[in-house]
């Protein structure tokens, strides 16, 4: 009964009654059970005089026990959607200013916001943040069409903590709402959330540092491209100021929401024309030098004497976020390098003078993004994984890496040539095998094994030289199969081992085993054993013998892998058994020219010479590759010369270390002069010189004279007009091989 007399007191025309009635349903309704009991009262009896009350509302405390009892009501969802969904005027009802509200909610809201009392400012907002946590998408247009959070805006040039803090709550939940971007409410607002922010960086308060900084992830995130946020360079530049600060923080959670924030900037719809790359390699460099304040290392040694386990796993997550979001940041620095390659205007300065050279262009960003890459990201990551892996930060590292192959095109050999010689693929297989086997983080597979589809297609092509649209082909198997190969190394190897059972699984077999082979090989060419030679001798080999064994042929290029892999593993493992020789002889013979699965590499050399069977078929050409490869792409001089130099000895080795145990290459060697060019004759005749000044063994010197004394007795019958340049030479090293075996004949 008590409670249904109350009403009368906000009829009476006393503010001090009013005031008192409000705060005892302040109290009642404080209470869940309570609220419960009074939803009828409310709804028929309380709402429209409640309302009425706070629009005309006079008395500072009336307007303190309106807003109070308000923010009581709004924590109930019913009595938001009464609220909200009140008459704005009855006509049935006398039309009283003293009974009933004209205004609905929102107007009374914005009305009380722009009142010049902070406290009333502050109970606005906060009513304003209350409404849109129960039914944001419902009721956020009603606030924002009456252009709310323009005066929100405004109301952020203050130095209330508590007013910054609920009117930055308000617009991220607005943010939430396309129209409060299309009405480009944060167009004309983003420049009062930037001074504020710069204000709120210079306070002890990181709790508000990090919504406010949340809020301006969240414009710069939902912002449409059509749109353009930023209008002015300077507001631009501001923006990167405030940027740099935040992400300077010493506190590592302001520094994360930062680097958010820094995410969400980093895109080509927010840049202002002229574009200044200057100010974005800024914004990086602090960022790096922030990132590299973390002393990954020293956690790991001190952590265990300074800090609780718990208190440890809290840093070592917070340092981990940090991480992936500077990933992240370059990531999405590299798209936009991408994206503006497409936007004529954003290649170069429009305001650099004529005569001057500009030093912010997209060329010069995209240079310093590969030098921060390769200074400071890869080793930062790699030394971060040290000790923990975190998958989403491997899966941002992994498709940084692979845009950057994108941005400059035209070093993405010397680039992934340079990641491949700092063992970055056993990284990559390693990864793959601890964090994405049994189908787990599969987000992370896919950015890993694209990864290295690439890189190991691109080196492959760059060490490929002899072989003619091989990269394509390469990079169709890596895509089909990579994605699906896990596991350990000895998972890998089992692959390697297994045969098909049925033609269904043989294809899909076929293409993982295909894959591996071609990744062990580029793996092999950059110094980068993931997996032992040992291990690789026994797994070609049983390869081999399935293909044999089935009557399948494979593609030139993975049978270019599997001669290299067993040329550089057959210095630690025994010899092949005949039957092995023979398949890899039936194998060639289905290569329409050796070169085409020709490395150069003094082992696949060696390889060749080891096994007579494939000396005698193979080893005339493969030693005509060898010399060509060797001699005539390194521009060497192709006159006779009469005293070798270290260079010319360093490149004889190879061929030279051969001839001690083989002494019949030497007669392939001569056949080569025979039949050759003059420039193969004068490069044979250095590889023999080079040996016979080393040779200790009569025997051999002889066998070389009697050879070539043949040789040049059939030059000088066959001889015309035309083969007098190769007569001079073959005199001329028949000379220089008589002299040599006079002095080994006579010491």
């Amino acid at each position: 009964k008590i409670v249904e007399q109350l009403p009368q007191g906000l009829m009476y025309p006393n503010e001090v009654l009013k005031a008192s009635v409000c705060y005892l349903y302040g109290k009642l309704y404080s209470s869940s059970a309570a609220a419960l009991k009074l939803t009828d009262h409310f709804t028929n009896t309380l709402c429209e005089l409640f309302l009425a009350t706070l629009e005309n509302a006079q008395t500072k405390e009336l307007q303190i026990n309106c807003m109070g009892l308000l923010k009581q009501l709004l924590k109930f969802d019913q009595f938001v959607s009464v609220i909200m969904n009140a008459s704005t005027f009855n006509e049935d009802l006398e039309n009283t200013p003293t009974l009933h509200a004209q205004m609905t909610l929102p107007f009374l809201l914005r009305k009380i916001l722009l009142s010049r009392e902070e406290f009333l400012q502050i109970a606005s907002a906060q009513c304003i943040a209350a409404v849109l946590v129960h039914f944001q998408a419902k009721y956020a247009p009603s606030f924002i069409l009456i252009d709310i959070p323009e005066f929100l805006f405004e109301n952020l040039l203050c130095t209330s903590e508590v007013l910054i803090w609920s009117i930055y709550s308000c617009l991220i939940l607005m943010t939430e709402e396309r129209i409060f971007f299309t009405k480009c409410h944060t167009v004309y607002g983003i420049e009062a959330v930037l001074k504020s922010l710069k204000y709120v960086l210079q306070l002890n308060n990181m709790e508000l540092q990090k919504q406010g900084l949340l809020l301006l992830t969240e414009i710069l995130k939902r912002q449409p491209s059509e749109i353009n946020l930023f209008t002015s360079t300077g507001i631009f530049k501001a923006a990167t100021d405030v940027l740099q600060e935040a992400v300077s923080s010493s506190i590592l959670e302001v520094a994360i929401e930062a680097s958010k924030a820094m995410s969400s900037f980093l895109r080509k719809d927010h840049l202002s024309i002229p574009v200044q790359y200057g100010e974005l390699e800024k914004l990086l460099n602090r960022m790096m030098e922030r990132c590299s304040e973390l002393s990954f290392t020293s956690l790991k040694r001190k952590s265990s004497k300074n800090l609780s386990k718990k208190e440890q796993n809290k840093s070592i997550s917070r340092q981990g976020q940090f991480l992936t979001n500077v990933l992240e940041c370059f990531h999405n620095a590299c798209r936009l390098a991408l994206d503006c390659k497409d936007y004529h205007i954003a290649h170069d300065n429009a305001f650099t003078a004529p005569s001057s050279k500009s030093t912010s262009t997209l060329q010069t960003f995209s240079l310093y993004l590969l030098k921060a890459c390769d200074n400071f990201c890869i080793p930062l990551v790699l030394r971060y994984c040290e000790w923990t892996a975190v998958p989403a930060t491997l899966e941002r590292f992994f498709l940084f890496l692979m845009d950057m192959f994108a941005v400059l095109p035209n070093m993405k050999e010397t680039f992934a040539v340079k990641l491949a010689s700092a063992s970055i693929i056993r990284f990559a297989m390693e990864t793959k095998s601890t964090l994405c086997s049994v189908r787990r983080n599969a987000n992370l597979n896919n950015a890993c094994s694209d990864f290295l589809c690439h890189l190991c297609s691109i080196v492959w092509d760059v060490k490929s030289t002899n072989e003619v649209n091989s990269q394509t082909e390469v990079f169709d198997i890596l895509k089909k199969s990579m994605i699906h190969i896990e596991g350990s190394v000895e998972g890998f190897i089992s692959i390697l081992l297994e045969s098909p059972n049925t033609e269904t699984e043989r294809e899909i077999l076929r293409y993982k085993q295909q894959a591996l082979l071609i990744v062990a090989c580029v793996a092999y060419l950059m110094e980068d054993r993931f997996i032992s030679e040992t291990d690789l001798w026994w797994t070609v080999q049983s390869f081999l013998h399935s293909l044999q064994s089935s009557g399948e042929k494979v593609p030139l290029f993975i049978i270019r892998a599997i001669l290299y892999l067993l040329a550089r593993s057959q210095d630690k493992c025994e010899a092949l058994n005949i039957i092995s020789v023979t398949m890899i002889c039936k194998m060639l013979e289905d290569v329409p020219e050796v070169q085409d699965v020709y490395f150069h590499h003094p082992q696949f050399l060696k390889f060749f010479f080891k096994y007579p069977q494939l000396m005698e078929k193979y080893g005339y050409l493969i030693m005509k590759c060898w010399i060509h490869q060797e001699y005539f792409n390194k521009n060497e001089s192709k006159t006779i010369v009469t005293k070798l130099n270290p260079a010319v000895q360093q490149m004889s080795m190879p061929i030279t270390s051969i001839f001690h145990y083989c002494p019949q290459a030497i007669l392939i060697l001569l056949d080569l002069m025979v039949s050759g060019s003059e420039d193969l004759a004068d490069k044979v005749f250095l590889i023999l010189k080079a040996f016979l000044d080393e040779m200790d063994s009569f025997e051999t010197s002889n066998l070389i004279l009697d050879k070539f004394l043949q040789i040049f007795q059939d030059a000088l019958v066959s001889s015309d007009l035309q083969g007098s340049v190769y007569l001079s030479i073959y005199l001329s090293i028949y000379l220089s091989i008589n002299s040599i075996y006079l002095e080994k004949r006579e010491s």
